[in-house]
Formats: C-alpha cells, structure tokens, sequence
C-alpha cells in the first residue's frame, strides 16, 4: 500500500551468559549443591561441567570463563589463557598451592573459600567434645554397656562445669568466632591466642588477648582452632603441652598438624589432661594406633564439619557470591584468599 512504511524485521539478540567452569572435587554435585541451587546456577550461567583430571577440556574451557568452581592446577600459563576470568571459587576448604596466587591478584581475579561454611558445624561440634570430657559422656556410654556404669555421684570425682570456667581459644578465625557464639553463655573468662590479629580486635569481641603460652596455662579448657601455616606447625610440642594444667581439657578440632601428635598421646596416657580429637596425622587413622586404646580421650573421626547442611550452605555461597562479582561488587559470604596469607597455608587435601 502506498504510504505506509513497514518497519524492518528485527531478529532477537540472543542472551550470551557468563561461562562457569564448574570442577567440584572431591565434593559430587549433589553434596554441595541442592537441586534448586544447581538449577539457578545453570539458569543464570553457561556451566561447563568437567571431569576430574580433564585438563584438555579445562584448558578449551577457559578462554571463555567468568569462573571457575572448584580448585583446579591454575599456574600463570593457564591463567593468561583465561583473559575474562574473574573468580576461582573453591569448593574443598584449603587454599592449596596448585594456583599461582600471584597471577590472580595481578590479573583481578578473586579466588575465594568456603570455610566459613563448615565453622557452625565444627563449632558445635567442639562445643560437644568439650561437654563429653567435662563430664565422661562418652566414657559412661561404653561402661554401661559393658555393665560397669556409675550412679548419681560415683565416677564424677574428676567432673567439672564448662560455666564459669577459664577457657583458652587458640585461633580466632572462622571457627573460632563460630565457638565464641556458642560459649557466651557459660559465662566463662575467655582467653585468645592468635597472632594474625591485632589485641584490639580480640577486646573489642569480649575476649582477653593473651600469648600463647598464657593462653595455655590458664585454661582449663583448651580450643584448638588454628589453621596450619609455616609457623604453627607442631605450635603444640612437648614444651606447651606442659603448660596444660593437670586436669585440664584439650579440643584438637581444626588441623593435625598444629599439635605433636607424641607428646600429645604420651601426656594423655599418663593421665595429664583429657583431650577430644577430631583431626588425625594419617586418616583413615591405623587400627593399630595407640590412641584407640586411650582412656582419656575422645575420639572422633573427622567429622565436625561434614554435615549435608554446611555442604549445601556451600552451594549457596557460590551462587551468592558469583551474582555479587557479576554485578560488579565484592563477594559477601565466601572467605577471601588474602594476599598476605594465602603462600603461608600448609594445610592437606581431605578425602
């Protein structure tokens, strides 16, 4: 018809989604992400799923990729072949040294962990393993099966309250501050050890910043919740171990090797101190190791973190922290990799 004028075809543009490489091991996709998670995830992102040790497939993944899920080996040469990179988000809970650290901050790229998501489910559980030595829990399980328990008062003549007591927290980390929470009202003197921090941040959370060997010696309950670095290896050797004061409790839950795993098993052999271990040198730990046979001791097979719910809450973290990145912000829930700190970890993979 004359006089009208048709307006061209306008084809659509189609949506081009960010790239997520998505590599999870050792975790399966369905023990970290919840179906509805997983789902919003491939809403939101192309995701490249791959399978462990495919590093051909990584390697014609990366030109393309916004992040990477998982922890990978990312030296600076793979690294230089991913330019629109902007997260590494690991899903294991250890800063390993298979990531050129170095390259990521020079490039912008953030690499992020998701410890805080296991520090609630440790710290119940470290709040647990203390109440079990405090009050021979555990110990008067196995007796009243075997038919040799106590009643009423007998077999509570080494007992003692959690309230009111001294208590020494070595490490005020993710865990830590999980812990702290859940000893506040135990109305208990709270000492802190941890040398990343300045005095005033362990004052300004309630506690009393002391040294090391303080926080030892004064503490009738004793927390283990440092990571491991250069520096704290075997921090708990025979010298500190001494400083325990008889009758003591000590809570190992948050790397082996922080403590000097002999002179932890003698000491608590001639009956020093009770001790609760959840992290061992070797794990499995051997059916021949002499700690299986402690009485003073309460064993636990790596277990405080691993509970479905801190593994799904991992999953959360990443989708969360992926849209902030996306959108321009810095992420909000996983724990940042520090530039300072992330060469000093020398901590294991867990199976």
């Amino acid at each position: 018809m004359h006089g009208v004028s048709i307006p061209p075809m306008r084809h659509a543009v189609p949506v081009t989604h960010p790239t997520v490489v998505l590599r999870p091991q050792p975790h399966g996709l369905e023990r970290i992400f919840a179906p509805r998670t997983l789902a919003a995830l491939h809403d939101r992102y192309r995701v490249v799923e791959l399978a462990p040790g495919d590093d051909a497939a990584l390697d014609a993944a990366l030109p393309g990729a916004f992040a990477v899920i998982g922890q990978p080996d990312l030296p600076r040469e793979r690294l230089e072949k991913a330019p629109h990179l902007r997260a590494v988000l690991n899903v294991e809970g250890n800063f390993f040294a298979n990531v050129d650290y170095e390259a990521c901050y020079e490039r912008g790229v953030h690499v992020l962990g998701c410890g805080p998501a296991y520090a609630q489910a440790v710290a119940e559980m470290a709040l647990g393993l203390a109440l079990d030595i405090a009050r021979g829990i555990s110990r008067e399980d196995r007796a009243f099966r075997g038919g040799t328990e106590h009643y009423v008062a007998d077999g509570n003549e080494e007992s003692v309250l959690l309230r009111g007591s001294s208590i020494g927290l070595i490490g005020y980390g993710n865990l830590g501050r999980a812990l702290h929470r859940l000893l506040v009202p135990f109305d208990a003197h709270i000492r802190a050890h941890d040398p990343w921090l300045p005095d005033a941040v362990l004052r300004q959370a309630g506690l009393h910043p002391a040294p090391l060997e303080e926080t030892i010696a004064e503490s009738r309950f004793l927390f283990v919740l440092a990571t491991v670095t250069a520096e704290s290896e075997h921090l708990l050797g025979p010298r500190e171990l001494d400083l325990v004061p008889p009758g003591g409790r000590v809570v190992l839950i948050s790397r082996a090797a922080v403590a000097d795993f002999d002179a932890l098993y003698e000491r608590v052999r001639d009956g020093r101190f009770l001790a609760a271990v959840d992290v061992w040198p070797a794990e499995p730990v051997p059916a021949d190791s002499p700690f299986r046979s402690l009485d003073g001791l309460v064993f636990s097979g790596h277990r405080a973190g691993g509970v479905p719910q801190a593994f799904a809450e991992i999953g959360d973290m990443v989708l969360d922290d992926l849209r902030q990145i996306e959108r321009g912000l810095p992420p909000a829930r996983m724990q940042v990799a520090a530039r300072e700190l992330v060469g000093r970890y020398r901590n294991r993979p867990v199976s």
